[in-house]
């Protein structure tokens, strides 16, 4: 599921009928495969808009344990928005 996940992500157009096929071999039903292909994709459409406005974490998530913070971190580093305001 998850490296079906990253290929949805970083190769869309290369999710071949073997990829559905060796989930389904894992158990997983259509309508699992419809659902991790959504979810995949709604997170990548939070993500880049999150990026695109420049959004900043809260002090909550700064105060998390470095290696989970680090696991959840995706894209751009914190403190390098290339938004300035105004």
């Amino acid at each position: 599921m998850m490296a079906f996940a990253e290929k949805v992500t970083l190769n869309t157009h290369a999710v071949t009928q073997e990829d559905l096929d060796g989930l389904r071999a894992h158990g997983f039903s259509d309508e699992d495969i419809l659902d991790f292909a959504l979810a995949t994709a709604a997170r990548n459409f939070y993500s880049i808009v999150l990026d695109a406005v420049g959004a900043e974490p809260d002090a909550l998530y700064l105060k998390m344990e470095e290696r989970l913070r680090k696991a959840l971190t995706v894209g751009r580093p914190f403190g390098t928005s290339v938004h300035t305001g105004g």
